[in-house]
């Protein structure tokens, strides 16, 4: 089994940049969100089940699951989202330890949005938060995404606190300015966390 660095942070915060940059040095990656992906991917019984319960409306055209619609739908009712988590967690846990075992490495980087929300930091060595400002997070998902500023509060609120998240860090990427100002700054910390984390997994 890998030692196991997770990688973790609010909405909008850049880990899938931070992420890009570990892989670039050869580390293994398991993607929460990629992983969530795979679990109702079109013909799967999960995605089955979802139709089911919200009806086709949910579904692209192309037989997929529309996420958009999906995360509306949830957001606006407690009782769906709470449906929902219930069907996929188990699941996605599942799938994310069957990777995480699977890979034979000295260390891998797990990305988990929800890492202390799922209680899923029990199961790492190390934890990596990616800081920014919450109006920092309120600018960058509003734009990558095309959401409302209302319902990125929501899923912020729905995440723990910028102060939770750094209580628990073992370490911090401050991740605050834009990523071709920061870049060189950013791999030269990546680089050096990665060279800590390859001594930390040989102990």
């Amino acid at each position: 089994m890998s030692y196991i660095v997770g990688l973790t942070g609010g909405i909008g915060c850049g880990k899938s940049t931070i992420a890009n940059l570990f892989a670039e040095l050869g580390v293994p990656i398991v993607d929460a969100d990629i992983v969530a992906r795979q679990v109702v991917e079109k013909g799967s019984p999960l995605l089955a089940k979802i139709v089911q319960h919200f009806g086709a409306e949910i579904l692209l055209p192309t037989g997929e699951l529309d996420r958009a619609a999906l995360r509306e739908k949830v957001f606006q009712q407690p009782q769906e989202k709470t449906w929902l988590n219930e069907l996929l967690h188990p699941a996605i846990r599942e799938e994310m330890l069957q990777q995480l075992h699977k890979i034979d490495a000295p260390y891998v980087l797990w990305v988990v949005p929800l890492l202390f929300e799922n209680h899923l930091e029990t199961y790492c060595n190390r934890i990596l938060v990616i800081d920014v400002s919450e109006e920092t997070q309120l600018q960058r998902a509003s734009q990558r995404d095309h959401n409302s500023i209302e319902l990125i509060k929501n899923i912020m609120q729905a995440q723990v606190s910028r102060q939770q998240r750094l209580a628990k860090a073992d370490d911090i990427i401050s991740n605050e300015l834009p990523f071709m100002e920061n870049k060189m700054q950013l791999k030269q910390q990546v680089t050096a966390l990665h060279q800590h984390y390859l001594q930390l997994s040989q102990q």
